[in-house]
């Protein structure tokens, strides 16, 4: 896995063999980053990236500059090597929480002006992400939320749905709390 963009464009991070986490493809992050390139001045933002895994999305914001990185994953393994390379690349407010993500988001109050949401493709039920990051208002104003999921899933009928973009079998889901909904 290496990071396709900002201050450590090229840097390959490989995760231990054992490591258990399906990372974004490289081809996917840079279709994901071009769209969201268009929507946000990155040194303004902060970033809550759900099931971190690797940490590969969190890196990509981090090498881009972001504000503030808050990685969330309920695997020790995990939470151990994003902080390690959180430290490694000097991402100075960035931090790691290891814990069940839907438990985090019913006790998190900081706001994020984008949510990056990659749970298990074989979580049951991907909605619950959505409706408890909507229940708790963890979005600021001018925000995106983005869940990764796969073919099996059809997020479009949420509210605040915008679009959804396809790389291989990998499937992005982008909703905006501005949107309209009526």
């Amino acid at each position: 896995m290496r990071i396709i963009g900002g201050k450590y464009r090229g840097k390959s991070i490989i995760p231990p063999a054992n490591f258990n986490a399906r990372p974004t493809t490289d081809f996917a992050k840079e279709a994901l980053f071009n769209i969201i390139n268009n929507y946000f001045n990155f040194e303004n933002i902060d970033i809550l990236d759900l099931f971190s895994g690797t940490g590969s999305i969190s890196y990509e914001f981090g090498s881009r500059g972001v504000k503030s990185i808050v990685a969330v994953d309920s695997n020790y393994q995990n939470t151990e090597y994003i902080e390690k390379q959180f430290d490694t690349l000097g991402f100075e407010d960035a931090r790691v929480y290891k814990s069940d993500v839907l438990r985090y988001l019913n006790h998190c109050k900081q706001k994020f002006d984008l949510i990056f949401a990659d749970p298990p493709y074989m979580l049951e039920n991907i909605e619950e992400v959505y409706h408890s990051i909507f229940k708790n208002e963890l979005l600021t104003e001018a925000s995106l939320l983005i869940i990764e999921h796969s073919a099996k899933n059809d997020l479009s009928s949420l509210p605040f749905f915008v679009m959804e973009k396809k790389y291989g079998s990998v499937h992005f889901s982008f909703f905006d709390p501005e949107v309209d909904d009526a």
